[in-house]
């Protein structure tokens, strides 16, 4: 039996033994003895595009609609005073949010949007406490961070196709 990728068996006395990583460690279809790749996972590499497109969009729809929400008070009682640092972060997050949504400028409107939400975990969730208050789930900050490491992603990996990036790159996939 012959596994493709990066594990490989090896006879080892009168046994085989798999060395190193699973197939799907190092990108390679994953196939089961040989045969084609596994339907499903054909039919969704397929749709990557797609799926990243969404992603990005209902990201960036979502974070800016925090911004609404300090900045207008839509469906909040809050309303932090103008200028200070949570109505500036609502500034952030309404214009990179948006503009992660449309897919333009994503590099570096995915870098601000993580960094302002790097900083919003640390500073107003962490709040850099020892013990259980460093945990996501104790200090309330799971959005924060998540939105602050997918963001890092966006801004690493650009918009991809289906982004005015993308259109103004040519259409042609280029992901800058």
């Amino acid at each position: 039996m012959h596994l493709t990728g990066a594990g490989r068996q090896r006879p080892v006395g009168n046994k085989l033994l798999t060395l190193a990583a699973p197939a799907w460690l190092d990108g390679q279809p994953v196939t089961n003895n040989g045969d084609p790749p596994i339907v499903l996972t054909r039919f969704l590499r397929s749709k990557v595009d797609v799926a990243f497109a969404l992603l990005r969009i209902v990201a960036g729809l979502m974070f800016s609609f925090h911004g609404v929400q300090k900045i207008f008070g839509v469906l909040s009682e809050f309303h932090p005073p103008v200028g200070s640092q949570l109505w500036i972060g609502g500034v952030i997050e309404l214009v990179t949010g948006l503009a992660i949504a449309a897919g333009a400028f994503t590099t570096w409107a995915a870098f601000l949007a993580s960094g302002t939400m790097a900083v919003a975990y640390v500073q107003f969730h962490w709040k850099l406490n020892g013990g259980a208050g460093f945990f996501p789930a104790v200090n309330k900050g799971e959005l924060a961070l998540l939105y602050s490491i997918l963001f890092f992603f966006f801004a690493c990996h650009g918009a991809g196709q289906w982004s005015v990036d993308g259109r103004r790159a040519g259409g042609i996939g280029l992901r800058r």
